[in-house]
C-alpha cells in the first residue's frame, strides 16, 4: 500500500528493507579472556565447538541464572555473577556461586584486564591480570590464588605467562613461580597459520621424571591441524575442520559451520518495504577415539597432579557428539545434540530491553535409563549491546529493535538473496563493533 501511494504522489518508494538480528552471544564471553588461554586450545574450532555443545543447554534437574552488568557510568568496569542449584534442593548437593569483578584499560579491546573471582568454592578468592601491547604483538598474564581451602596442586600457588601472538603466529609458555617442583615450563604452546590451514602443537608435562625425560615422553604433546574460511564475523559463512592427536593415545576430528541463510517474510506487523529477514545457523560434529589403553604410570613426584588424570574406567574407547542450532529472530533460539548416552533439546528466548533478558529450558534424554529430566536458565545483562540499529534514508529509529537496512540486496524469484561486495571482500568499517571479527590475533 504504502509502495502504491509513493508513486501515486510521484515519490520514490524506500528501498527493500533485510532484517539483520543481532546475534544471542557475539562475540562469545570467553574471548574477553582468550588471552589467558594457550591458543591451542582455542583454535581449531575448540571455542565455536565449545558455545555449539555448552550455552543453553543446563544440567538436568538445575537451575542455572548468570547477570552481568556494567555501570552506565564507567563502561570500563563489569560485574559477571552466577548462581547453580538443584531444583529439588536437598541437605548433601550444594548450591554453587561466584562473581567477577572486571576493569578493562579499553572498552573495544578486552585482552588487557584485571578481574577478581570470589566464590563459595575453591578458590575462594582468586585475581587474574593480563596486558597485551597489539604494537609488538606480546603479552604477560598471570593467575594467582589468593584465599583456598587447601591448596593441592601446583596451580593453587599461581600460574604465570608470556606470549606473543600475530596474525600468523602464537607462541606461548606458562610456568608457576610459587612452586617447589621443577616444571618448566608447565605448558607451552606453537600455532602457525599458512593460508586457510593452521597447524599446532602444546607441551604439558604429566609424565616422566625430572631428569628431562618429560621433554621425551609422546604422553606430554599434543598436535593439531584445521583447515578453516570465513572471515570469523557472524555475518558471513565459516567452515573449520580440525584433526588433533592428544597426548598419542585420543585421536579428536570435528568441525563446525555457521550458514547465514537471508529467507524472505511476510509480517503483516511491518512495513511493506520489508521483504526478508537473516537467520543463523550452526552445525557442529566432534568424534574422540581412544587409540590405545590408558596408561597411568606416573613418577612419585607427580602425585600433586594425580587429580588431573582422568581415571580410565571412565574413559570410553570412542565418543562423539553432534549438535545444530538455529536462531530464527532476534529473540529466539533452538538447540539440540545428540550423543551415545544422552540426547538434549534447548529452547532459549531474549529479550532485547536494557538490560537484556534470556530465559531458557532444556529436556535432557538419558538413553541409558531412560527417563527425560528438564534444566532452566536465566540471564541478565547489558555488557554487549546489541549489533544494529533499524534505518531507512529519512528515519533512524534508536530503539533496542535492532534491525538494520541491508542495501544492496537483490531479491529475485527463485535465487537466494546475497548480501553485496562490503561483507564478502572483507570491509567492516561500517559494521558495528560487535559484528566484526575477533581482532586478527591467532
Amino acid at each position: 500500500m504504502g509502495n502504491v501511494l509513493g508513486d501515486f504522489f510521484g515519490k520514490e518508494p524506500p528501498p527493500p528493507m533485510v532484517l539483520v538480528p543481532p546475534l544471542f552471544d557475539y562475540p562469545p564471553l570467553a574471548a574477553r579472556t582468550r588471552m589467558l588461554e594457550s591458543s591451542y586450545d582455542l583454535l581449531f574450532g575448540k571455542l565455536a565447538l565449545k558455545g555449539l555443545f555448552q550455552d543453553y543447554f543446563e544440567q538436568a534437574r538445575h537451575f542455572n541464572t548468570m547477570i552481568m552488568l556494567k555501570p552506565i557510568d564507567d563502561p570500563h568496569v563489569d560485574l559477571v555473577a552466577t548462581l547453580s542449584g538443584p531444583l529439588d534442593h536437598k541437605p548433601e548437593e550444594t548450591i554453587n556461586g561466584n562473581a567477577f569483578f572486571r576493569w578493562q584499560s579499553d572498552v573495544h579491546d578486552p585482552h588487557t584486564f584485571v578481574d577478581l573471582f570470589v566464590s563459595n568454592s575453591d578458590p575462594v578468592l582468586q585475581t587474574r591480570a593480563c596486558a597485551y601491547y597489539p604494537k609488538y604483538g606480546f603479552g604477560a598474564f598471570g593467575v594467582f590464588p589468593l584465599l583456598l581451602k587447601q591448596r593441592i596442586t601446583s596451580e593453587d600457588f599461581g600460574v604465570m605467562g608470556l606470549r606473543y601472538g600475530s596474525a600468523n603466529l602464537s607462541i606461548g609458555a606458562t610456568v608457576m613461580p610459587f612452586s617447589v617442583k621443577d616444571d618448566l615450563p608447565r605448558k607451552a604452546w606453537l600455532v602457525m597459520k599458512m593460508g586457510s590451514l593452521t597447524a599446532g602443537v602444546q607441551y604439558e608435562p604429566e609424565f616422566g621424571s625430572k631428569d628431562g625425560q618429560k621433554y621425551k615422553d609422546v604422553k606430554n604433546w599434543s598436535g593439531a591441524i584445521g583447515y578453516g574460511v570465513g572471515s570469523g564475523s557472524p555475518l558471513s559463512p565459516s567452515f573449520n575442520f580440525g584433526l588433533e592427536l592428544s597426548r598419542s593415545n585420543q585421536f579428536i576430528a570435528s568441525f563446525c559451520q555457521h550458514v547465514v541463510v537471508q529467507r524472505r517474510v511476510k509480517n503483516p506487523l511491518e512495513e511493506n518495504q520489508i521483504v526478508g529477514i537473516t537467520n543463523y545457523i550452526d552445525f557442529g560434529f566432534e568424534l574422540q577415539s581412544r587409540l590405545d589403553r590408558f596408561d597411568d604410570t606416573k613418577s612419585s613426584d607427580d602425585e600433586s597432579n594425580s587429580n588431573r588424570v582422568p581415571d580410565p574406567k571412565n574413559i570410553p574407547d570412542s565418543t562423539f557428539q553432534v549438535a545444530a542450532s538455529w536462531q530464527a529472530n532476534k529473540n529466539c533460539l533452538l538447540k539440540g545434540k545428540v550423543g551415545p548416552l544422552s540426547s538434549s533439546l534447548a529452547f532459549a528466548f531474549k529479550s532485547w530491553w536494557k538490560p537484556s533478558f534470556t530465559f531458557s529450558i532444556s529436556a535432557v534424554r538419558d538413553h541409558v535409563f531412560g527417563n527425560t529430566a528438564y534444566g532452566f536458565g536465566i540471564r541478565v545483562e547489558n555488557i554487549r549491546q546489541a549489533s544494529y540499529e533499524r534505518a531507512d534514508p529519512n528515519f533512524v529509529m534508536l530503539t533496542p529493535t535492532k534491525e538494520h537496512l541491508a542495501q544492496g540486496i537483490a531479491w529475485e524469484a527463485g535465487k537466494r538473496p546475497m548480501l553485496e561486495s562490503n561483507i564478502n571482500a572483507g570491509n567492516f568499517d561500517g559494521v558495528p563493533v560487535e559484528l566484526r571479527p575477533l581482532r586478527k590475533i591467532l
